[in-house]
């Protein structure tokens, strides 16, 4: 354990240092409530989106960084704002005229329409928390409409009340003027229409605890600040949670970058210290433009889990926080593949090594072997090349590279065979735009398909290309499954019909065989995918099948 923490305490990985700046935060005592306290923010809005998620595993992951240097217990809470008003309607759900009709009320008295659910705030508590769960994250959920109304808040509205002027004081110093003339920290959610109103308080009263307002129709109320009967606007909201909870670190998107000192002093000013903050970079579409949830654009946790594992989802969230990500379909073959390379290098490398490692800090001690003996993006293009209509189909190819390998042992290659097979048909499929091979490459493609027909064909094409080369090296012993050999034939086809940039030829093949405009190295394709499959997939190509 000690070697473990000792690399830890040297790891360069980005939880590691967040951890350690944690740890400062209690180098003199361990905190008085017995643990350190993590916490994300949820705003239920609209449906939770890849976003959400990745706030919560990068904390997760800075949690389980912090365990391997400290003994301080810790805890994570997800914290939803769902009594913040309907400020207009998603454009990814349903019966959007039904919710136009509750704008403003608090999002867990809109109606839910979907039909599921208590309120459209409780559907979107449980898609986060059926989110959360698939990942096996350990946290406690508060509700903010729980959180108001059983009285756990009271103690810091009160203080807000005690605090108001030094409070409102920090809060018009942010805004324009003609937003100072109406604003107050606290928002009353009117006793008859049960909207959240934005209204000037006419007073609050320190002894009583309430404050006294106009609703927009000009009539006075007066309501008590405790019991859920008014909440707090969400800056304000931001810093007496974090006071109310004793908060110790809570991350954000850049968004929020410009706010933080302006938390943090509504945190001391209620007389607490703030927590460490840790300000992450926005996802973006394959448009350049900022995920939200309302419009929906960008992957949904759904649909990247339509097409990959968790885990690769995980390691895409873990690369570069501090780095702008677009989030888009195209990224899913890639992090499929660099999460197994990881996976694969952990097994040897050393402690030091392994707490660098994205493997370390997705699985934490218990990091799984991988059992993808292809890789994702070489599925694709057999699924391509063979059209495939399910995964048996694709267990065909796999087992020509690992022949002992079944869906019973390898239930990772099984259900990332499955994920190939429908991202093929979903994404590839459609944008596949063969070529007719031109003089050039139709004579370089007949000529590999005569050195794939026998062994003594295929060394011939070696020795040719040595000779041209002036390259006396030894020939390779033929051995048509080996993708080495095969690489070499490829490549000797492709210097003997003297391609510059040799990379040329590549792309021909990718774009005459497979439709695509790049693709795998050849040689393990040939090795999968079969020699008399590969001289069948020549023929057609040429003889016009791809692009009739």
């Amino acid at each position: 354990m000690s070697d473990l923490r000792d690399a830890a305490m040297s790891s360069k990985a980005w939880p590691f240092e967040e951890a350690r700046r944690l740890l400062k935060r209690y180098e003199k005592a361990p905190p008085e409530k017995g643990y350190v306290l993590f916490e994300t923010g949820y705003g239920p809005s609209g449906l939770p989106h890849i976003g959400t998620f990745g706030e919560v595993l990068r904390t997760t992951m800075i949690r389980r960084a912090f365990e391997v240097i400290s003994d301080i217990p810790t805890k994570l809470i997800c914290f939803s704002d769902d009594l913040d008003g309907l400020r207009k309607v998603p454009g990814n759900v349903p019966n959007q005229e039904m919710l136009a009709e509750h704008l403003q009320r608090p999002l867990t008295s809109v109606p839910d329409p979907f039909g599921t659910d208590e309120s459209f705030g409780h559907h979107n508590n449980a898609m986060l928390r059926r989110f959360l769960d698939t990942f096996g994250f350990e946290y406690e959920f508060y509700s903010a409409r729980e959180f108001y109304q059983s009285g756990q808040f009271d103690e810091v509205l009160r203080r807000c009340v005690d605090r108001y002027d030094d409070l409102m004081k920090i809060m018009l110093k942010s805004l324009r003027e003609e937003r100072q003339q109406s604003y107050s920290i606290f928002l009353p959610i009117h006793p008859e229409t049960g909207r959240v109103l934005y209204v000037p308080m006419k007073h609050v009263d320190r002894e009583n605890y309430t404050v006294t307002f106009d609703d927009e129709e000009g009539r006075e109320w007066t309501l008590p600040v405790t019991g859920g009967h008014v909440k707090l606007q969400w800056k304000p909201d931001f810093g007496a949670r974090w006071a109310a909870l004793g908060v110790d670190f809570e991350m954000y998107g850049k968004e929020h970058a410009t706010n933080e000192k302006i938390y943090d002093a509504i945190c001391r000013t209620l007389g607490q210290r703030p927590p460490n903050h840790f300000s992450y970079e926005l996802f973006l579409d394959d448009q350049g433009q900022k995920i939200s949830k309302s419009s929906g654009n960008g992957i949904s946790i759904d649909e990247w889990l339509s097409y990959a594992s968790t885990e690769s989802l995980s390691y895409f969230m873990y690369q570069k926080p501090k780095t702008a990500k677009r989030m888009h379909f195209d990224v899913i073959p890639r992090a499929v593949d660099e999460y197994h390379q990881q996976l694969r290098a952990y097994a040897g490398q050393d402690t030091k090594a392994r707490m660098n490692n994205p493997v370390f800090h997705i699985h934490g001690h218990n990091v799984p072997a991988s059992d993808m003996v292809v890789p994702f993006t070489m599925l694709l293009n057999l699924a391509s090349a063979s059209s495939a209509e399910d995964k048996t189909a694709m267990w065909g190819f796999i087992n020509k590279y690992a022949p002992d390998a079944t869906p019973e042992t390898h239930p990772g290659m099984d259900a990332a065979a499955g994920f190939a097979v429908r991202y093929f048909h979903d994404f590839v499929k459609p944008q596949k735009t063969y070529r007719a091979a031109t003089g050039q490459e139709a004579a370089a493609l007949r000529a590999l398909s005569r050195a794939l027909s026998s062994p003594e064909e295929a060394v011939k094409a070696i020795a040719a290309k040595n000779a041209m080369m002036g390259n006396d090296d030894p020939l390779p012993e033929p051995n048509m499954e080996d993708e080495e050999f095969l690489q070499s034939v490829v490549f000797a086809i492709g210097k003997l019909h003297e391609f510059e940039p040799l990379r040329a030829w590549f792309s021909a093949i990718y774009e005459v065989l497979l439709g695509a405009s790049q693709g795998p190295r050849f040689g393990g394709f040939i090795s999968l995918y079969g020699v008399e499959e590969t001289r069948t997939l020549i023929e057609d190509a040429l003889n016009g099948k791809f692009t009739a």
